[in-house]
Formats: structure tokens, sequence, C-alpha cells
């Protein structure tokens, strides 16, 4: 009985903390992440479609963490930036000299989430040779690495995410049929930014609290900015609200983020209009290229930042720049890296 208790006390604070980072109260979302506890419980694939932004990671990770392979490793791939060459490699290793370059033994990533969950980004990414080699393991549960003779069994589980319909993809040839069955036992598809606007000013809150430097008070979202906010489109979903909130909290003076701090572009035709501008004075020609230059860069540091959580040395390498000279950049614009890192 006290065993009992203590699983579903554990269950109870595994599910509120696999589901802490899925914020939102719109009918859409909560319907789409409903069924994640009751999935997590299976080893079954899942599939996650939505548009680009619309936080499948998250949802992976929701998923992964709730499971029972919790304890092991989620390890992420993204399908769409590997090379043709290189797939069989990334996903199942290689033995010493298997290939021109493999100086030594390397497990793959297959190997590398053993026991735990394996999350394809962008599986509508992988090549017609890719596709073959997933569904081999999928189907029999096996791998081979390569230059190796010896088969290995695949203990783990394998949740993908696509930005595009796969269906579609499938009708048109692009993507295997057989290949689409096996990864979609389960199924989520997550709804865009702009069909949930009651959740806008929720992330924005989320978002502020996050990225708003340690000790610092917190800003505070204007009537104006709030009114920009959800009036805007939101092309990029839940990704781009969070960069708008990482750029609003970094550069706004004040205690209070305004439209201006926001600096969300101008909409595509046939999308809604934002906030009205705001009339900057006139600058001359030199003037006006210096602020588009320094805008562009604070943008770029803030985004590598954020994506590789506040680490300088893989943001300076991802931007293709010395570290010395990032920094530079950095202290030049009052960023703080540490406002980056994300908690744990």
């Amino acid at each position: 009985m006290a065993n009992d208790v203590r699983e579903n006390a554990v269950r109870s604070l595994r599910e509120a903390q696999g589901l802490a980072k899925l914020v939102g109260a719109a009918p859409a979302f909560r319907a789409a992440i409903a069924q994640i506890p009751a999935m997590a419980r299976s080893s079954a694939t899942v599939m996650i479609e939505g548009e680009t932004g619309t936080g499948k990671e998250l949802v992976a990770r929701a998923i992964h963490y709730l499971s029972p392979r919790a304890d092991f490793p989620f390890v992420s791939l993204n399908c769409g930036a590997l090379p043709d060459t290189l797939v069989e490699a990334e996903l199942f290793g290689h033995e010493r000299g298997a290939f021109t370059d493999a100086q030594s033994r390397r497990p793959g990533l297959i190997a590398e989430a053993e026991q735990g969950t394996l999350f394809l980004d962008e599986v509508n990414g992988l090549s017609p040779r890719a596709q073959v080699a997933l569904l081999r393991v999928l189907q029999d549960g096996t791998f081979r690495a390569l230059g190796s003779s010896r088969e290995q069994q695949a203990d783990l589980r394998f949740v993908a995410a696509s930005n595009t319909p796969l269906a579609r993809l499938v009708k048109t040839g692009e993507f295997r049929r057989d290949l689409y069955y096996r990864l979609r036992v389960f199924s989520i598809s997550l709804p865009p930014l702009r069909e949930r606007g009651e959740d806008i000013p929720l992330l924005a809150s989320h978002f502020i609290q996050k990225h708003a430097p340690q000790g610092a008070p917190l800003p505070t979202l204007s009537a104006a900015s709030r009114a920009a906010l959800l009036a805007f489109h939101w092309p990029g979903n839940i990704r781009e609200l969070e960069n708008a909130i990482l750029r609003a909290v970094q550069l706004c003076q004040r205690g209070a983020i305004g439209p201006a701090d926001l600096d969300l572009p101008v909409p595509e035709t046939g999308m809604p209009d934002p906030a009205p501008p705001i009339l900057r004075p006139a600058r001359s020609f030199k003037g006006r290229k210096r602020e588009i230059i320094a805008e562009f860069e604070r943008q770029q540091l803030a985004r590598l930042l954020a994506e590789h959580r506040g680490n300088i040395t893989h943001a300076a390498r991802a931007a293709g720049k010395e570290r010395r000279d990032f920094g530079k950049l950095l202290k030049k614009y009052l960023i703080n890296p540490k406002s980056f890192t994300t908690p744990p």
C-alpha cells in the first residue's frame, strides 16, 4: 500500500515537471497535449506535427520525462541538417577504418540513446536513403555499425517531428508510406500561435521571467506592447515570440516593455497588421546605416546565445567568430550571456 502511494506521488510529480514548460490554456493547445501522459506510458513511436516554432521538441521532452525511460538519455537529431552521406554513420556509429575519416570507433545516436528516447526533428527532411536506413531499425529492432559484422539490439523509443504534414509527402511520393505508419503509432498536432491568441500574454510573461537578468526587477508589458503582441500574426510561432521578448528584455531602458523594444517585423501581405509603428525622427544615411547594423548585431547575438543557452564558445563557433571577438561584441551591446542560460 505504501509503495503504491509512493509510486503515485512520484508519477504525479514527474507529470507536473514534464508538462510544466508546456505553457498555455487555449482549448486547441490543451486538447493537443491532453494525451501526453497516456502516450508516455507506452514505448510506441510518436509523431508530432506542427509549424516551425510551435514547441515540438518541448512536447517530445515531456513525453520522455513522463515515461519509464526518464532516467535514461534524451538524444535529439535534426534530420534536416544531416548530409545523406553521414546518415548511417550518425545513427548507427562506425568502427575504426570503416571509411577514410574514421580514425577511431564511434557509437551512433541509437547507442547513445540506449534505453532512452531518440528525437528525430524535421524527419520530413530525411533523404530516401536515410528513410530506408531508419525503417530497417524500426522493423527489426536491430542495427549494425558501419564496418562491423555484429548486429546490435536497439532498445530505445523513437519520437519524430515534422513541420510539414507527412501525409501530404506520402501522397506525393516524397516520404515512404511504410515508414510513415511505423513512426505514427501515436500522433500529436500542435496548433500555430495565431490560433492560440489567449496564450500570447501567458507565454510573454513566462519568457520575461525566463530571460530577465538575475537580480534585476522584472520588466512589465505596456498596454501598447500587449496590443502589438496580440495583433501580430507570428509566422515563427512561439520561437519568434520568445525571441521578441528576449530582445525586448535586453533592450528596454525602463521598467515597462514598449512596442519599439519588441521591434516586430512588418507583416507580410494578407496578415493582420501589428500595432501602429512608432515614427522616428529622420536620420542621415550613415546614421541610419549604423543603427541598422547595430540592431542586426544585437538581434543575432541574442539569437545565438538563446540557441546555445548562454554558452559563448558554442555561440561564437556558430557565428564563425573567434570567442574573444564575440565577447567584445557582447560587451559593446551590454549583453549578459548568463541571462540566456536555461534554468534546470
